[in-house]
């Protein structure tokens, strides 16, 4: 993300993940806690329910990103590998959009829904 949040430094080609990656050669690198404001990041509480959060990345310790945002209270969602943060980068600033410019404010997150019936 630029300094003063116009945009994204990195994005579509390659990912603030994919950098960090390749400055830690060897390193498992995940991507997630970047769809909600940091003031619901330790237990979100919705009446609705949870709030998504969706990890990328590759490697064997997945798992363990993926529990460790659920006891954290989301909806974890593998997103898929590392290219995949070029998809959830500019979705966080979606959210700082609609908190900051739209002026939603900082307590809201996204969730999947799905159908009560098959279609």
């Amino acid at each position: 993300m630029k300094a003063d949040f116009s945009g994204l430094e990195v994005g579509f080609e390659t990912s603030g993940l994919e950098t960090v990656a390749g400055w830690a050669k060897g390193a498992q690198v995940f991507k997630a806690m970047n769809q909600i404001g940091s003031n619901l990041m330790d237990g979100p509480a919705f009446k609705q329910g949870k709030p998504v959060m969706f990890v990328c990345g590759d490697g064997s310790r997945k798992k363990i990103v993926l529990d460790l945002v659920q006891e954290l209270g989301f909806e974890a969602i593998d997103a898929g590998g590392s290219k995949i943060a070029r998809l959830i980068e500019p979705y966080a600033m979606l959210w700082i959009h609609l908190a900051l410019v739209q002026g939603l404010g900082r307590n809201f997150g996204f969730a999947i829904l799905t159908a009560k019936r098959d279609e």
